[in-house]
């Protein structure tokens, strides 16, 4: 995963993440506060246009399964096993 500020030591996040206030607040809150954000991201993603590459992708795993004919297992038979390997 690129890490987003290498190399990177200005701009608005980086300051932003950087402040004092942000870092000195309890790990807990800082992952609410990064999960919120996400959230948010998440809210308006539909303002983020697909590229041409990303639309032939999901095009490309859509007509896999659509030719796949499995449908899959219900997810709390799946969970099930899962819990048993535990």
């Amino acid at each position: 995963m690129k890490n987003f500020f290498a190399g990177q030591r200005s701009g608005l996040a980086y300051d932003f993440l950087m402040n004092s206030k942000f870092r000195q607040l309890p790990i807990d809150e800082r992952i609410q506060l990064v999960e919120d954000l996400w959230d948010s991201i998440a809210q308006d993603q539909s303002l983020l246009p697909l590229t041409d590459e990303q639309a032939a992708v999901l095009d490309e795993r859509l007509a896999r399964f659509e030719s796949d004919n499995n449908g899959g297992r219900p997810a709390a038979e799946v969970l099930s096993e899962m819990r048993k390997l535990l």
